[in-house]
Formats: structure tokens, sequence, C-alpha cells
């Protein structure tokens, strides 16, 4: 394990975050090496209380049990982790072809038992690309059909699934949060709900505290990307402390809880854009509650 990060400045001190905020594996390599589980140590020493990590999922069963394991004992909880082959480019649920679902239903079963190993609840779909030669609502049944025989093995397991609209390519078939309200509303399970990345719906709707308002019955899981830029909070556009404040007061109200994955880049490489990443959440975790 990497040494005395507990010399470093004060911010390194454990810190008492307000939100539960999910580093990933190789955020902090630099700081704590490249062992997982060090790394997973540094993220609960320095008062990060969640991981995300999108490629479980393709790790060795005995480091998913034992990255699950020292979840555990330090009391954080797991993030999102992607469903392999879950829906892409080549795997479009749009397109209504039973192949396509047959490889998502085949994720979610074998999402069953990573989620299992890692203690995890939340893991990420993505429905693919647009099937253009469809009309959208079509796509947009195929979907949904797909969606409920993905929430039906997942719901008796009390895992969820949470959709992401994303802004990677205009190809995707899932864009907004609206869109993607809709689409939970009509799956009507608990195991389907959104994954709110604001990064994503900066740049694909702006207008981001309204939106999540609208959506916030169907929203299970948040995810952070400074625009443009996509690295921490503080280094782009978005106020992420009004962001946060907001959702905090919101959430206290209806005694839920989120967890916010730090899906994004560090600005500044190596130890020092590790920390200078690390006080930027300190800074926008200080919100008054």
């Amino acid at each position: 394990m990497a040494e005395n990060w507990h010399s470093q400045p004060n911010f390194l001190a454990k810190n008492n975050f307000k939100l539960a905020y999910a580093p990933h594996i190789g955020m902090f390599e630099n700081s704590a090496g490249k062992d997982p589980i060090d790394q997973i140590k540094f993220m609960a020493d320095t008062g990060f209380t969640a991981l995300e990590d999108n490629g479980m999922m393709g790790r060795d069963v005995a480091l998913q049990e034992k990255m699950g394991n020292e979840l555990a004992r330090l009391g954080m909880k797991m993030g999102v982790f992607v469903v392999d082959k879950g829906g892409n480019g080549q795997n479009t649920l749009a397109a209504g072809k039973k192949e396509h679902i047959d490889i998502f239903l085949n994720g979610c079963k074998r999402a069953v038992d990573t989620a299992k190993r890692c203690n995890a609840k939340w893991m990420t779909v993505v429905p693919g690309d647009f099937q253009r030669n469809l009309p959208i609502g079509i796509q947009t049944g195929h979907v949904i059909d797909a969606l409920r025989r993905g929430a039906e093995i997942l719901e008796p397991n009390g895992l969820v699934m949470v959709l992401e609209p994303l802004s990677d390519t205009p190809d995707l078939f899932l864009r907004t949060s609206d869109q993607t309200y809709e689409i939970c509303r009509a799956v009507n399970s608990p195991a389907c709900k959104i994954l709110f990345d604001v990064y994503h719906m900066q740049k694909n709707e702006g207008h981001i505290i309204p939106h999540i308002n609208w959506c916030w019955n169907e929203i299970g899981y948040f995810q952070i990307g400074d625009n443009p830029g996509r690295k921490e909070p503080t280094t782009g556009e978005i106020n992420y402390k009004n962001i946060f404040k907001h959702v905090y007061h919101k959430a206290k109200a209806e005694n839920k809880e989120f967890i916010w994955g730090m899906e994004h880049g560090n600005a500044m490489p190596g130890k020092e854009g590790e920390m200078a990443l690390i006080k930027a959440y300190v800074e926008s975790d200080s919100f008054t509650v």
C-alpha cells in the first residue's frame, strides 16, 4: 500500500461527506497503488463511503468476492457495475430481435451472481442504438418488452438495473431523462430505474435541477462529471454544490439516499491531481444543511 497519505494536507484526513460519493478503481492509483483492495482502503480513509466499478463483471470471481468483503468490512456501499453485453451498438434492444434480447437476459442472469459476490444492488443497462428502419414508438415498445423480462430476473433478487441516457453519440437510442422516465413507468418495476448522469444530461438537455425534479420518482442512482471535459466538479460549468444541496434536501425529506458515482477523469495527473480531486469534492460538498 502507498505510504504516508495521512501526512498529506488536511483534506486527506477522513472527510465527513454529506453524500455517498463513489470513486472508481484507478482514480487514486498514484496515491494508493495498483491493488484494488488498497485503493478501496484509501477511499475509506479519505471519507468516501461507496465504490463504483463498471468493469466488475469482468473481474475474477475471487477478486469480486474479496472486494465485496472489503467493502463490507469498511462499511462502504457498492455502486453500479455495467451489465456485460447489456446493450450496445451491436446488441440493440430497440431492434426487437430474439438474439439481442437473449444476450441481454443472459447478462442479467450473470449479473445476479456478480452482485451477490460484491454486495451490489445497482447495475447499469444501456439499450443500445436506434434501429433506424423502425418507427420510434415500435423501438420504444421493443425496449420496454426486453427490460420487463430483465426486471423479472432482477426483481426477485432485490436488484435494480438503472437505465443510462447517454450523450456519447446521437446513434444511441436512450438520450434524455424524460424518455428514460417514460420507459421506467412502462416497465413498471422497482427493478428498473433511471441512472441520472449529470454530465450526459448537461450535454443533452441542460436544465438539470428541473429535470431531476420531474424524474425524481424513477431515479435510482446519480453519476457525476463536469462539462466540458468530464472531470471532477469545479473544473467546468456545472454548479455541483447547488445540485448536491438540492438532492440532499429533497432526498432527506423522503428518507431516501443515493449513491453518486464519480464516473469522470482526473483533471490533473499524478498524486497532485488526486489530491486536487479530493479537494474539489470537499468544496462541492460544503453546502449548508
